[in-house]
């Protein structure tokens, strides 16, 4: 046994020695170097640093080309440096991160519908563009064509008219929204039921949600109304006018402290909302904190005077106030004022894909696609950020007339079916019941609008209330001895007066159906005809209830 072990010992030992013998593997040889064509090289003698001479090669490659245009093409020229209003030239120093706009295939033309536009298209282009219809006005409008739709939503003539009887509160007096609470909602609800420019109208509640003051803190029923007048002036007009205009209006001073905005204590707020939420959107890199500080410099200058019993009154601008000076704004340097400040942010490069994602979020519930956000951007910048070419073509694109539902905001929703129902505003419960659904107007709850804050349970219950308030004036009378009804009214039939009350708005198959059941199960087969009359009253007042309350009719 000792002796086995003894030989594997000297066989291992044996091994390793001759395994130690063998030259180690030679390195693969190297690929030999190729000059670049052009290089030339040289012998020369060399001086190292312990003063002896050495021969070394040289060896020079040649110069790189100057890039120059294809052919068939001309070189940009470079922009002239913009100016300030006072003529002083802008210096533009390259910023220290540039912001990057949002990668997008090239542009093409925005997709419109297909020349098929039904009633339930034109029913659909009614409720986003506007209140939704009255009776018999879907019917009438598919008939005219998408164009002619579109063309009159688009580009109303003349001063808005509003048609039908004026509002009146609750003891049938004129409103007064300078003075009472509640009266400027039911005014402004006034006018989205009587319009006859609803889109103008869409468009003013869609830029009071985007530029948002309330009353509040504003403290003034006029600066509001006057607020509210100045987004209907602009509803559809140019952006940059827009921005300029939202700047300076008085509401918009208090709201967001322009007031207090001086070249001695800068005021950040405005100039940090208007990057934020009015023209370039949050965590996007669009700016840094330092553009938001130059820019409330820029923004300086105007001031009210506050009087008790009147508030803020006597707006104006006021240079002594302003901070003048060299001001970097996304890296531009001038002396900039409050419309330089403004303009910045229009031109931005990020600002384009913001204005139209943001737009389009009013009007369709899912983004477009990168195709549609090419061209719709290409449409906005290309057409000088004027909105109604950008409004017009949302609403031709199919993912609006043929797209999934959106749920109405509550006072469309109110609005709507007030057109419905061809009732007026009679009441200054509106503006109680706008607040219980979430959406109380001259009042939103920050400065980034009511978002999608509405759109829980706990608002569901307002909802029922809402309708149950429009159809109050009408309610049947279910104990009333001249009943118009017949005792043997079908189930059908009474569906179908229930239909009609209510505008016939369009309803699934589904939600038919599940209407009808419940006509032919809330009078029993077989009940004496003396007890059938007041369950026909209860059941026509619960159809129109069902009816108003559906899933349906809460989207358009």
């Amino acid at each position: 046994m000792k002796k086995a072990r003894a030989k594997a010992r000297r066989t291992a030992a044996a091994k390793k020695r001759a395994s130690a013998k063998k030259p180690a593997a030679k390195p693969p040889k190297r690929a030999p170097l190729t000059k670049p064509a052009g290089t030339t090289c040289k012998v020369k003698r060399v001086r190292t640093k312990s003063g002896r001479r050495k021969t070394v090669k040289v060896c020079t490659r040649p110069a790189k080309p100057t890039p120059t245009a294809s052919p068939g093409t001309t070189a940009t020229p470079a922009a002239p440096l913009p100016t300030t209003p006072s003529g002083a030239p802008v210096v533009l120093p390259a910023p220290a991160v540039a912001p990057t706009p949002d990668p997008t295939p090239a542009p093409g033309p925005v997709p419109a519908t297909p020349r098929d536009f039904t009633v339930a298209d034109a029913d659909r282009l009614l409720w986003r563009a506007g209140f939704g219809p009255i009776p018999g006005q879907a019917e009438q409008v598919a008939a005219a064509g998408l164009d002619a739709a579109i063309d009159r939503l688009v580009r109303p003539s003349g001063t808005a008219q509003l048609v039908g009887p004026a509002p009146r509160d609750d003891d049938g007096n004129a409103l007064a929204p300078l003075d009472l609470w509640g009266h400027d909602h039911a005014w402004w609800l006034d006018r989205m039921v009587r319009s006859d420019q609803p889109l103008v109208e869409r468009m003013t509640l869609i830029w009071h949600d985007w530029f948002a003051t309330a009353r509040g803190k504003v403290g003034s029923a006029r600066l509001m109304l006057d607020q509210n007048e100045l987004l209907r002036r602009n509803a559809l007009g140019n952006f940059r006018t827009l921005l300029r205009e939202v700047t300076r209006d008085p509401a918009m001073l208090v709201f967001l402290d322009g007031v207090s905005n001086t070249r001695w204590n800068p005021n950040e707020n405005y100039a940090r909302e208007v990057m934020e939420l009015f023209t370039l959107g949050a965590n996007r890199g669009a700016y840094t904190e330092q553009d938001v500080r130059e820019a409330a410099r820029a923004f300086t200058g105007f001031t009210g005077r506050w009087d008790d019993g009147i508030g803020w009154n006597t707006f104006r601008y006021d240079p002594n106030r302003h901070a003048t000076g060299s001001k970097t704004i996304f890296g531009r340097t001038g002396a900039f004022g409050w419309q330089e400040a403004a303009d910045l942010c229009v031109d931005h490069p990020l600002h384009a894909s913001f204005f139209v994602t943001k737009l389009w979020g009013y009007f369709v519930p899912e983004p477009p696609d990168a195709a549609t956000q090419a061209a719709l951007q290409e449409l906005y910048v290309g057409g000088g950020h004027e909105i109604a070419p950008v409004v017009e073509a949302i609403l031709r694109h199919p993912a609006l007339l043929r797209g999934p539902a959106m749920v109405k905001p509550p006072v469309v929703h109110q609005a709507g079916m007030l057109r419905a129902l061809g009732r007026g505003v009679d009441t200054i419960a509106w503006s109680w019941l706008g607040e219980n659904a979430g959406q109380q107007l001259f009042d939103p709850p920050n400065v980034a609008g009511w978002g999608s804050d509405w759109l829980d349970t706990s608002r569901w219950r307002a909802r029922w209330d809402t309708a149950a308030a429009a159809l109050m004036p009408s309610i049947v009378d279910p104990w009333s001895a001249t009943s118009p009804y017949d005792p043997l009214e079908t189930p059908q039939a009474a569906l179908d007066r229930a239909l009609e009350h209510c505008g016939r708005p369009r309803l699934t198959p589904e939600t038919t159906a599940a209407l009808l059941a419940f006509a032919t199960t809330s009078i029993p087969l077989g009940l004496a005809t003396w007890a059938r009359g007041p369950r026909r009253g209860l059941r026509q007042n619960a159809l129109r209830l069902l009816i108003l309350t559906s899933s349906d009719v809460q989207t358009s």
